[in-house]
């Protein structure tokens, strides 16, 4: 009877100890399906900020004011790069030739710059003139010599004063952060243009 008891006892021990090693085997393991959730997570995580980039947001996330001063500036820069190469081409004024070829190099810089925030929004820029900015162009473009000069250095400074103010409204209370951050970067430079116009517009009247 008790060589019975022994054996029952030392079968059940036999039985604890080789349940216990499995157990243990099994958590040392990694939980290979988790452990793969959770990379393809992280995977899927890094390959959309990559994809995002520096500059992120799409002109989904941009409120309607925000599409409309990016529109604009594409319009307003597009105009002062035209506009500048012809005073190059029909100035008889030193100082005006000299203001036109200042608006082509600033203004194709600044325009560059919002054409790159403008693709990676999904927007779309003008490429043509269009409105008032095409009939100035063609006005402006009719006349030549000392008549030229005063139109031109008219225009500048008009259209420099309008641009200063919606610069200064998108810095300050553009939605999207790139965009308040790009018209805060280029404002000082129409400011300091603005400023140069009134001056040679002064000389040509």
């Amino acid at each position: 009877m008790n060589q019975r008891l022994f054996v029952a006892l030392g079968a059940t021990l036999i039985l604890l100890a080789a349940c216990s090693k499995e157990t243990n085997s099994t958590a040392g393991q990694p939980d290979t399906e988790t452990t793969g959730t959770v990379q393809a997570a992280s995977e899927t995580t890094t390959a959309s900020a990559t994809t995002t980039g520096s500059m992120g947001g799409t002109a989904t996330n941009m409120t309607a004011e925000d599409k409309e001063f990016v529109s604009r500036a594409g319009m307003g820069g597009l105009a002062e790069v035209q506009m500048g190469n012809l005073a190059l081409q029909k100035a008889s004024s030193a100082d005006v030739k000299a203001f036109g070829q200042r608006m082509v190099t600033d203004h194709s810089k600044a325009n560059e710059e919002l054409s790159q925030l403008a693709t990676a929004k999904g927007l779309a820029l003008p490429t043509e003139l269009a409105g008032e900015h095409k009939e100035a162009f063609d006005h402006l473009n009719s006349l030549s010599g000392a008549d030229f000069d005063k139109m031109y250095m008219q225009h500048m400074v008009e259209d420099h004063v309008k641009d200063v103010s919606e610069f200064e409204k998108a810095s300050t209370s553009a939605q999207d952060s790139d965009v308040k951050g790009w018209a805060g970067k280029t404002l000082p430079t129409l400011q300091q243009h603005l400023q140069v116009a009134k001056e040679v517009n002064g000389k040509v009247k």
